[in-house]
Parts: structure tokens; C-alpha cells; sequence
């Protein structure tokens, strides 16, 4: 009998009887064991008292409201099983402060992975900015050593632009490469003109003068222009917006193509 008591107590059916996490089956079992030996008694004793203190240690302190609402709950919900007054009154307050407790604690735990979880998204969101960051970062270093290949080629060849006394700052590089057919221009500086002016860059042909666009401050960036192979000079002309045809005068560089 002795060794069925102490497999008894070492089996956990006692504890788990004590939280409430037995089947009707074992509670019949537990309660006719607690009624009939008294050493199984004590340890229920003893088992109550721990689950007390344990309770009142891991007990925090939880918003009045949240506070209110478990007490209700439990209040309400909370079955208790007769055994004796003594048991009964012990087993409630354990498990109305259990479950105060574990209230307390789950919003605790809520409140703080809601936290988490808004730090994360930021973490998150800054890692795709500066995913997009480097992207254009990588894009304009992929440019840029595509505009400094075609510069480093041997068969570029550079033209200096520089205005004369209608424009003595001006100052604008062009690169022609006549093998691969490209050409682009580099705005050094460019004097600031009335609002119903611009600067146009040309190209001289045999027979007629081409323009190759508008001119403006590109800050220092290299810009494509079309390329004409049987061009003889370029050139730059300040020109009304509502005048198609620069006078002569209007001119301000001219560089010729023929002398490289």
C-alpha cells in the first residue's frame, strides 16, 4: 500500500489536480486519496500553501480595469469543487490570484510584442529605404562609369567651348567619339540669361546649321547630344523663345571639328 501511496505522490496527478488540469476520472481519484489517507492530505496541504506563495510572488500589478474585468471573470466563471471548507477556500484564493496574475501578465506580454512588433516594422521600413538608397546610388556609380569609359576612350576627342564678349563665362566641353558615334557635352558654366532668351547648341553642316537642343546648367553632368557624323563646327547662339532664326550677332562659341 505504501508503494502504491508513493507512486501516487510521485506520479504529479496531485499538482495537476491542484491547477485543475485532471479529468473527472482522476479528481474521483484524487479526492477519495485525500479523504482516506492522510498523508496524502498533508502533501495536498503543503501543495496548497506553495501554490499560494508561488502566486503572490509572480503576482503583478495590473491596470484597475484590466484588474476588474478578471475578478468579474473569474468571479463568474470560476467552478469550485467541494471537498471540504477548509481545501475549498484555500484552492479559490490560489486560483483567483493565479488568475489575476496571468491576466496581468498576458497584457503585459501583449503590450510589449505590440512594441516589438512597431519596432520591427520601422526596422523594416528604413531597411527598404535604404535598400532603395543604395539601388539609385548603384545606379548613378553604373552611369557614371559608363560616361568616364566613353571620356577614357582613345577614340573620344574633347572640344572646349568658351564665349566670347557676350558671354565671357560660358565655358561647355563636348566629347565626340566618331567611331562609336556618340556625343555628349559637359556645361562648365553658363551666364544667366532674361527669362525670354535660352542658349541653343548647333551643329554646323555643309549647307546648314542643325540644332542639337537646348543648352542649360546640368550642375556638372555629362549629357548626350545627337551626333552628326559630317559636322564641321559647333556652336552656341542665344536665341529669343519666340524667334526661330538667331541673327548672326546672337552667337556667343564656335569650335571647329576639323582641326583634330
Amino acid at each position: 500500500m505504501e508503494e502504491k501511496l508513493h507512486s501516487f505522490l510521485q506520479s504529479g496527478l496531485l499538482e495537476r489536480y491542484l491547477v485543475g488540469d485532471t479529468s473527472i476520472a482522476e479528481n474521483l481519484e484524487v479526492e477519495h486519496l485525500i479523504e482516506a489517507h492522510p498523508e496524502i492530505n498533508d502533501e495536498y496541504q503543503k501543495l496548497q500553501k506553495n501554490l499560494e506563495i508561488v502566486a503572490k510572488a509572480n503576482a503583478v500589478e495590473a491596470p484597475l480595469g484590466v484588474l476588474n474585468k478578471v475578478l468579474l471573470t473569474t468571479k463568474e466563471e470560476t467552478k469550485i469543487i467541494h471537498i471540504s471548507k477548509n481545501k475549498t477556500s484555500w484552492y479559490s484564493i490560489a486560483a483567483s490570484i493565479a488568475a489575476v496574475a496571468f491576466g496581468a501578465i498576458s497584457l503585459y506580454f501583449y503590450q510589449e510584442n505590440k512594441a516589438l512588433n512597431n519596432e520591427n516594422n520601422v526596422v523594416v521600413d528604413e531597411i527598404f529605404d535604404l535598400r532603395d538608397d543604395i539601388n539609385k546610388n548603384n545606379s548613378k556609380l553604373d552611369a557614371l562609369a559608363i560616361q568616364l569609359q566613353k571620356l577614357n576612350n582613345p577614340d573620344a576627342k574633347k572640344y572646349v567651348l568658351r564665349g566670347n564678349a557676350r558671354a565671357r563665362d560660358l565655358e561647355t566641353v563636348a566629347y565626340i567619339n566618331p567611331v562609336e558615334k556618340t556625343s555628349m557635352i559637359d556645361v562648365v558654366s553658363l551666364p544667366k540669361l532674361p527669362k525670354n532668351q535660352y542658349y541653343q547648341i548647333r551643329a554646323e553642316l555643309e549647307d546648314k546649321m542643325v540644332s542639337l537642343g537646348m543648352l542649360e546648367d546640368y550642375q556638372r553632368s555629362l549629357k548626350p547630344i545627337p551626333y552628326f557624323e559630317d559636322a564641321l563646327a559647333l556652336s552656341i547662339a542665344i536665341k529669343n523663345k519666340n524667334d526661330d532664326n538667331p541673327l548672326e550677332e546672337q552667337e556667343v562659341a564656335e569650335i571647329s571639328l576639323k582641326d583634330k
